[in-house]
């Protein structure tokens, strides 16, 4: 099994899918950008939400007031129920070297593995803004639209994918969706740290 892969696939829609790591403790971040290859094209997507919770109705987590570590000591057997879901939100896809800033013609397959985009691969597709436009068309499956956009623009920043050129065409796709709303984008400009 290639060690690049972090999870997989266990609900999919056209829109968004969600994956259950393989390590619940290691999720991707919020924000971070991953893959699903599949037979015909590579489906990009961004971490939209992030859960833990456990496997077993019955077991639930509780408080013991003790810290993780005397947890893992004295009692290791609990981390055993608990399992992390992340759930992504469909960016686009590259097909035969092309990118496509829409969603993919059908859904990822339940079990599919999930892996993190290479610093390459973010840079072919987000070499133009057109991303925002799904993103944005999806804002109702997104719990802060904002926060999610900066969290994307960090990692972007990050990778040395963000430069003069990509923030410009994003600050004017922003207002353009945005209806040239330029007290939100005041707002929203402050909060980052670019």
């Amino acid at each position: 099994m290639n060690n690049k892969f972090l999870g997989e696939i266990v609900e999919s829609s056209l829109n968004n899918f969600v994956a259950q790591s393989w390590d619940w403790q290691r999720p991707p971040s919020f924000g971070s950008v991953v893959i699903i290859d599949t037979k015909l094209r590579k489906l990009f997507a961004v971490v939209s939400f992030i859960q833990t919770s456990s496997i077993d109705q019955v077991r639930q987590p509780f408080a013991f007031k003790k810290t993780q570590e005397e947890l893992i000591k004295e009692q290791p057997q609990i981390f055993e129920f608990l399992r992390t879901n992340f759930t992504c939100l469909m960016l686009g896809y590259v097909e035969e070297n092309k990118v496509f800033s829409i969603l993919p013609p059908e859904p990822p397959k339940i079990h599919e593995f999930v892996r993190i985009a290479s610093q390459e691969e973010m840079y072919i597709f987000f070499n133009c803004s057109n991303y925002l436009q799904v993103l944005f068309g999806q804002v109702q499956n997104i719990f802060n639209i904002d926060e999610l956009l900066i969290a994307l623009l960090n990692n972007l920043k990050n990778q040395n994918l963000l430069n003069k050129n990509h923030f410009d065409e994003f600050i004017d796709i922003f207002l353009m969706i945005n209806n040239n709303d330029y007290f939100k984008l005041k707002l929203f400009l402050k909060r980052l740290n670019l």
